[in-house]
């Protein structure tokens, strides 16, 4: 009885030390303390949790000897009072709690485990205890993370694969691009990608997306599957019979259970969302088949860190360092080390510097990896999410269709830009009041489309079945490709104009400073960076390019004015012409000067080599096309003599 009465007041001890820390770990979230020794900020209440990662401090003996990190936990435990032994609390069973050691982590920090699962207020005991150490430098949960999606649409959609191309004489040709990739090439919503295509497709960069992995598809290249890697360590996550990670990045299913992730989740099919990430950044282009991809000649190597459930940190951060070209034990070396590391995933906790997460992407950066990461979905402050809150990334926060804030983005000072997630609700950027959207009434035309696999649970085998599959998805995980793909054209243009390969910091810095500004403004308080991306100008600003020689979107029957120029400046201009417009005009107007107007669809013009012109004298030039056909018109102004004032329009009739 005495001994019962010892275990409640331990207990009660427990709970109010709980309550303590969240009012502490609240606050920390505001404003982190930057020498934490260890974190609360990733636990959530109701949840229990039984791995923990270690870093000692280099020189320590539990550094270099596993057994000296066990026992080094086992005293923590014995500290805390929670090795008692086994007894009867409100008729449930305690057992006593012990410690194993699972591995070392590549950025040198430790996995142990717990002999049972411990309530976050245990755990917080427990780290504590482990913290107050001198040889430990840090402690945190082996947190699992989440692929980061909004929500997505009911119906797997196809083309087939021996469809003859909608389009072809304009690249990209193929067959569903026009009418579903809104994100490539839209003025108000989209990354200007046609304009990027004239200067780079990605060739020679290799591409590493941490996610649920890739499943073969017609429309990809999936040669490096075998060449990726499955770092899910436990079967719980990665689906396998035993635990142990596996060679190949093929996402074999994330499909869940009812109640399997927690009480009360629902069961799910799999969601494919390597795939979808994927083909966003190298779906095959201008092959007359489905969609198009960013970087179409860009190899993806697919990292498997994410299955049921999931993926736990440990395994994620060996992921990252592995993908960069990083050793890991047990691991064979990567073969095709990536310059670029995309990651649509994350979940709630600051990304403290001593953390596994931190100090993984910094040996990323460090081996000359970017690092490109999902702010979050959950329409809060992005700098409590990791990574994206962490050192050294490049946070990607959402706009929809009409190039405002998507409801569900995240924000906040440790966004870099933002970039098209996909609208699923009409004016996307109006706060939601739990009305008439909310993912409710999902507006269609402005999800995200990107390849998926037919399969519900397991992988379809959709090779050879004449049909490519593809799927809409909205959010910051949607948003985040096109910021890798757009960090592979930077790289292959910056390779083909023999410059010298640039830092993650030099990448970050091409695609913050050429973003265009937002068609509408974020509201003050959610700031989502300093624009969208725009694909070609951040290219042309790599390879330095004078602003003349980038291209200016025009939306249809919007005029772009107050243009100045000297004489021999040359000014680039593209619209996108739908399938059955009329009357196609392109035209200059206004102001004092000279200029010549030079048209071709599918590339920019030249003076010497074009599809159309108008050289009159003066600054009113004008091409008129009856009966266009669709694609991309690129209009090139000339200066022949100083002009000011000057105006461009496009137009047609739908």
């Amino acid at each position: 009885m005495n001994e019962h009465r010892r275990f409640l007041r331990v207990a009660a001890l427990s709970a109010a030390l709980a309550l303590a820390m969240s009012t502490s770990v609240n606050a920390a979230t505001q404003s982190p303390a930057p020498a934490a020794r260890f974190t609360t900020s990733s636990l959530q209440q109701g949840q229990s949790y039984d791995r923990f990662i270690v870093t000692y401090r280099p020189g320590s003996t539990e550094r270099r000897d596993h057994a000296a990190a066990v026992q080094n936990v086992g005293v923590a435990i014995a500290r805390s009072g929670l090795n008692r032994a086994t007894h009867t609390l409100n008729g449930q069973a305690v057992p006593a709690l012990g410690v194993t050691y699972r591995r070392k982590l590549a950025v040198g920090a430790d996995l142990l485990q717990t002999t049972r699962k411990l309530s976050d207020a245990e755990a917080t005991i427990l780290m504590r205890q482990i913290a107050s150490d001198p040889a430990v430098q840090f402690v945190e949960p082996d947190a699992v993370m989440h692929p980061i999606d909004s929500v997505r649409t009911s119906a797997v959609r196809r083309a087939a694969v021996s469809q003859p191309a909608a389009f072809p004489q304009d690249p990209p040709d193929d067959s569903k691009y026009q009418q579903y990739q809104w994100d490539f090439f839209s003025a108000t919503g989209g990354v200007n990608a046609p304009a990027a295509w004239s200067l780079a497709d990605g060739t020679g960069v290799t591409v590493a997306v941490l996610d649920t992995g890739l499943t073969k598809n017609a429309d990809i290249d999936y040669s490096l599957g075998d060449s990726g890697y499955d770092f899910l360590s436990s079967k719980d996550y990665s689906g396998r019979a035993a635990d142990g990670r596996a060679t190949g990045g093929w996402d074999t299913g994330d499909w869940t259970a009812a109640n399997e992730c927690g009480s009360g989740a629902p069961a799910e099919n799999s969601s494919w969302h390597g795939t979808h990430v994927s083909g966003t950044i190298a779906a095959l282009t201008n092959n007359g088949i489905a969609l198009a991809g960013m970087a179409g000649m860009a190899k993806v190597l697919p990292v498997r860190v994410l299955g049921h459930c999931g993926g736990p940190t440990s395994d994620i951060a060996d992921g990252i360092v592995w993908a960069a070209g990083g050793h890991v034990d047990g691991v064979p070396e990567n073969q095709h080390p990536a310059k670029v590391i995309s990651m649509s995933l994350g979940g709630g906790g600051y990304c403290y510097s001593d953390s596994a997460f931190a100090m993984a992407i910094k040996q990323a950066n460090d081996l000359g990896a970017a690092v490109v990461v999902a702010a979050g979905n959950d329409g809060s402050n992005t700098e409590n999410y990791q990574p994206a809150s962490c050192p050294g990334v490049i946070a990607v926060a959402a706009t929809g269709i009409d190039g405002g804030k998507a409801q569900y983005s995240n924000y906040g000072k440790a966004v870099a830009l933002a970039a098209p997630g996909g609208g699923i609700c009409p004016d996307d950027h109006v706060p939601d009041t739990g009305g008439s959207c909310g993912g409710n009434n999902p507006r269609d035309d402005g999800f995200v489309w990107s390849l998926v696999n037919s399969g519900t649970t397991a992988p379809a085998d959709d090779v050879g079945d004449g049909y490519v599959y593809f799927g809409g998805m909205a959010g910051t995980s949607q948003a985040t490709p096109h910021v890798s793909a757009t960090l592979a054209l930077i790289l292959d243009a910056m390779q083909s104009a023999g410059l010298p390969s640039p830092t993650p910091v030099q990448l970050k810095g091409f695609l913050a400073d050429s973003v265009r500004p937002f068609p509408i403004v974020p509201p003050s308080g959610t700031p989502i960076g300093p624009g969208i991306l725009d694909a070609a100008a951040a290219v042309n600003l790599a390879i330095g390019n004078d602003p003349g020689e980038q291209v200016t979107a025009l939306t249809n029957a919007v005029p772009v004015g107050n243009l100045y120029g000297a004489t021999g400046d040359e000014m680039l201009f593209s619209l996108v012409v739908p399938a059955g417009a009329r009357n196609l005009s392109l035209r200059s107007f206004g102001g004092m000067g000279d200029v010549s107007l030079y048209v071709s669809r599918g590339h920019a013009p030249t003076t010497d080599s074009h599809d159309y012109q108008s050289n009159r004298i003066g600054n009113n030039e004008s091409v008129v096309i009856r009966t266009p056909q669709p694609g991309t018109y690129y209009v090139l102004i000339k200066a022949d003599t100083t002009f000011s004032n000057l105006g461009v329009l496009g137009n047609y009739s739908p």
